[in-house]
């Protein structure tokens, strides 16, 4: 796994050894990146269940102004330290070891971001509590969007008549980039 573009471009990154690690791999990092390159320069980020700190990482490299990164495991938070060390990316990051939900209401009380990335473990329906934090708080900024990286076929009913709007799927087969916006269409 490596940074795709910007700064830090081509640099290896690290990642936790086992199983529950699914990388995003290069291709579809790739492809989310082409979406969301408008809204990249000068942007707040945050990346949760951030594991290895890749997505994070990649927007920094490519001109986000910060980037908060969050995850449960001490494992991943010390493998996000050390890539931001080596991509030398440290000084416009902040990692919390923290659940998704708590994150973003604590989160919600300084600040907006202009991008929220989740990647929660497949199949264990995580998705769902940071997904109502978020339409239930002022955490997403005005035109912000969340991308959720999650199977094709999760359950996103939950999120009927709340803030978030879903605006587009973009599908890599089994899994999926879900995007969602509470104001204007992407």
């Amino acid at each position: 796994m490596r940074v795709i573009a910007g700064s830090a471009r081509s640099l290896p990154l690290k990642t936790a050894p086992g199983q529950d690690i699914r990388p995003t791999t290069d291709k579809t990092k790739e492809t989310l990146f082409n979406i969301l390159q408008p809204r990249l320069f000068g942007c707040s980020f945050l990346d949760l269940f951030a594991g290895s700190g890749a997505i994070g990482i990649e927007a920094l490299s490519r001109g986000a102004a910060k980037c908060v990164f969050a995850d449960l495991s001490r494992t991943a938070i010390r493998i996000i330290e050390e890539n931001l060390a080596f991509t030398r990316l440290g000084g416009h990051a902040e990692i919390l070891r923290e659940d998704a939900s708590s994150c973003i209401r604590r989160l919600s009380k300084r600040e907006r971001f202009d991008v929220i990335f989740l990647d929660p473990p497949f199949g264990k329906g995580l998705e769902k509590e940071p997904l109502m934090a978020i339409a239930e708080t002022q955490i997403l900024s005005d035109g912000g969007i969340v991308v959720l990286e999650a199977p094709t076929d999760t359950d996103l009913d939950f999120l009927n008549g709340c803030e978030l709007k879903p605006v587009r799927v973009k599908s890599y087969g089994r899994h999926a980039h879900f995007f969602f916006e509470s104001g204007r269409s992407l």
